[in-house]
């Protein structure tokens, strides 16, 4: 068979699942579980692979593993063909709902703002198309599904695929993330790092407290923390290159109740981001430095807490132009687009120390209709982008790479 003939096969399979993936997608949205409560999720995934022949292995808590065409493929000198893995999130976000769909969210508090109900089912649909493939004897290489819990909670999901050997045999893994200000029928890939490292950072200030008509006598804890909030990031600019997207924002201050008292203690919360890994490994003594001496001439005491999150999605080459590749025989040359770098953090991160790999961005809004944002209880998707992403998936795990 050639790669135009596979090619249409796989378009012809997807067609074939459309009604039933939005069925599905919209299941789950109706139905949203937050990190490592993917209960639900997990078994109607489960279920729909054991349907299809497939033997999905269940994760320890939630989530799942499995693995689709022959596991003991060589290619023509005799060589082991290496593992794909394709990898997609599967839980929601603590925020309410307000999509005002037919099938809005009926869990109080919760909702699918990320696009993680598109993921999973995106992957499932891959799954399914790749078993047909491989019933047919046209799947030439073994393909790993990789449904992963709880990406958005800290520490992510990632840690706990990794080490229950969702990556053992594999030597490329790919993902797919909702791009809601990219329309259906595109894809935005990019070399290099796509998203940032993020790291959460708490500092408190405290002194022994005292009246604000007598600031000489105590460390005055408030003006001590503007200084921080004002001039340490300033600090980690200078201090760091440039070129590696440093950002340090402020989310909350606290400190003291009323107007005429020093208080004891304060202390102010935020993120640090980084697109650069070097720089993000020196980024947590710089920030300590920085604060110790930004503080120092008040008298007081300061206790820096840093978090470390996810370091940044640093998408391999080699992976990409795979991807690239494939969305061209997929969509045409122009459903290819360069895709912005984001300061956000995933911890699909985690899986690229280990192998080499890519995530790419899938369109997800309808041309000429409002743009929406991820992490927004409004967050609307155009559910053609189901279809567009299974067959670029699964032409991923099938090999089609450009039409002949």
């Amino acid at each position: 068979m050639t790669v135009t003939d596979l090619h249409a096969r796989i378009e012809k399979l997807a067609a074939g699942l459309h009604e039933e993936l939005v069925a599905f997608r919209r299941d789950l949205h109706a139905h949203p579980e937050v990190g490592r409560a993917e209960v639900r999720t997990t078994a109607a995934v489960l279920e729909r692979l054991r349907a299809a022949g497939l033997s999905p292995r269940p994760l320890q808590g939630t989530g799942l593993v499995c693995d689709v065409g022959p596991q003991d493929a060589v290619d023509a000198e005799g060589e082991p063909v290496g593992r794909l893995a394709l990898r997609a999130d599967m839980d929601a976000l603590p925020l309410q709902d307000r999509c005002g769909c037919g099938w809005q969210s009926t869990v109080p508090g919760l909702a699918h703002a990320c696009g993680h109900d598109v993921h999973t089912t995106v992957l499932l649909g891959t799954g399914l198309v790749l078993a047909a493939l491989d019933a047919q004897g046209l799947l030439s290489r073994p393909v790993r599904l990789v449904f992963q819990p709880a990406e958005e909670v800290m520490p992510g999901g990632a840690h706990d695929v990794l080490a229950q050997g969702a990556l053992d045999g594999v030597d490329r893994i790919v993902a797919l993330h909702c791009e809601p200000k990219l329309d259906v029928g595109h894809v935005g890939t990019r070399m290099g790092p796509i998203t940032s490292a993020s790291d959460a950072v708490s500092v408190t200030v405290s002194s022994a407290g005292g009246h604000t008509s007598r600031p000489h006598l105590t460390g005055d804890v408030v003006y001590a923390l503007g200084q921080v909030v004002t001039q340490v990031p300033a600090v980690l600019g200078r201090r760091l290159d440039p070129r590696s997207g440093v950002n340090l924002t402020w989310g909350s201050v606290h400190a003291g109740n009323v107007h005429n008292a020093i208080p004891a203690t304060g202390t102010v919360t935020g993120t640090l981001r980084c697109l650069d890994v070097r720089a993000w490994e020196r980024a947590g003594r710089v920030l300590h430095d920085a604060v110790e001496q930004v503080v120092a001439p008040y008298e007081v005491d300061v206790t820096v807490h840093l978090t470390r999150g996810v370091p940044p999605v640093d998408n391999d080459g080699a992976v990409t132009a795979e991807i690239e590749a494939a969305a061209r025989a997929v969509l045409g040359p122009q459903g290819v687009v360069l895709t912005e770098q984001s300061l956000g953090g995933e911890d699909f991160a985690w899986y690229l120390t280990k192998v080499p790999g890519a995530m790419f961005r899938l369109g997800t809004a309808t041309p000429g209709q409002r743009r929406y944002d991820l992490h927004q209880g409004d967050l609307v998707v155009d559910e053609r982008a189901i279809g567009v992403g299974v067959r670029l998936m699964a032409g991923l795990g099938a090999g089609v790479l450009a039409p002949e």
